[in-house]
């Protein structure tokens, strides 16, 4: 535990975070000392580092604050108007962990989940490739969707650097540093229909479920608090369509089948690793077996955004017939820069 804490402080450093990176240093001096967060931790049972315990431990203290019972840890918190001071801060969240225990732990066997809306400017590229390698409508199916933000990709406008993409009267706009060519940027974009899975799927039109999201992101980056409640803001009416259904399950399902006159894209991103080692294999064998079914009328394309170490993630597509696999962008984890590699 202390070394998966230890690893945190690092990716909250270079994610831009010097006051998450703080309570991260604050935390590991707590287990060391055997203080109160290790009384909490005693009986936990998991992998701290793969099943992202430190997020959790965070998550579960900032949830309270987001709830108003954490006055002292709130007046730290940027997000909730406080600045931050130290050690006082680091204090205060080793003090909500102690007092507030009993209901923190139960938090604690449950998953992360941020869905950064923003890491849409990286798939983005992904999906107008799609279009216009097939000129088809694309039928969108993502796993571990969470609150289903990214199915909405087509219906946000981006501002990549010098590049624009999107309807310029949609009213959540996405922007990041960009570096390289803009990804197909004239290409013609329909949607036919768009599903997600997620074993804990998220309605952000419910404000308690905002704030479980809200709790994960890092206090003092407040353009990420921002853009979450504009993300949520834009869902429509009837809500994202996500079931709560495993991913080895959803895509047997899905892709029993080819789907005639629709390009077919499967993707997710930064949730690859969350998975057992057992069902990201079975996911895999079900995307090869439907590939090897696809046809020009009905292809199929694997899109995917996940991190191959702690600088930055990957963009690739695998596209059948043919099962060619490219590189597309390198990407920030959260969306905050792409570097588009890729050309036609």
């Amino acid at each position: 535990m202390v070394d998966a804490f230890r690893h945190q402080i690092g990716g909250c450093r270079s994610g831009g975070s010097e006051y998450t990176a703080h309570l991260m240093e604050r935390c590991v001096a707590d287990l060391e000392a055997g203080g109160p967060l290790a009384t909490l931790l005693e009986d936990w049972q998991g992998q701290p580092l793969l099943d992202a315990l430190c997020q959790r431990v965070l998550g579960a203290a900032q949830g309270v604050a987001l709830e108003g019972r954490a006055p002292e840890l709130a007046g730290f918190m940027p997000s909730l108007g406080g600045t931050p001071a130290w050690p006082a801060a680091g204090d205060a969240f080793i003090a909500v962990v102690e007092r507030e225990g009993r209901a923190l732990r139960p938090r604690l066997d449950q998953q992360v989940q941020t869905n950064e809306v923003r890491r849409c400017a990286g798939i983005l590229g992904g999906f107008l490739r799609a279009a216009k390698q097939t000129g088809l409508p694309l039928r969108l199916l993502e796993m571990g969707s969470s609150a289903g933000l990214h199915l909405f990709w087509d219906r946000y406008r981006y501002r990549l650097g010098p590049h624009r993409w999107g309807d310029p009267a949609a009213s959540l706009e996405l922007d990041c540093e960009w570096k390289g060519p803009p990804p197909d940027p004239d290409t013609n974009v329909r949607v036919a229909s768009r599903l997600g899975c997620d074993l804990q799927p998220l309605d952000l039109r419910d404000p308690a479920q905002l704030r479980r999201i809200e709790s994960f992101l890092w206090a003092d980056q407040l353009d990420r608090h921002e853009l979450l409640r504009a993300a949520a803001a834009a869902l429509p009416e009837e809500g994202a369509p996500v079931e709560r259904l495993g991913a080895r399950a959803f895509v047997a399902r899905e892709l029993a089948a080819p789907q005639s006159g629709l390009a077919t894209v499967f993707f997710h991103s930064s949730m690859w690793w969350y998975l057992p080692e057992a069902e990201r294999a079975a996911v895999a064998d079900t995307l090869e077996s439907a590939g090897a079914r696809a046809r020009a009328d009905s292809p199929l394309f694997w899109l995917r955004s996940e991190a191959p170490n702690l600088d930055y993630v990957e963009i690739r597509l695998r596209s059948w017939p043919g099962g060619e696999d490219r590189l597309l962008a390198r990407a920030h984890h959260h969306g905050r820069w792409v570097e588009w590699l890729d050309s036609p």
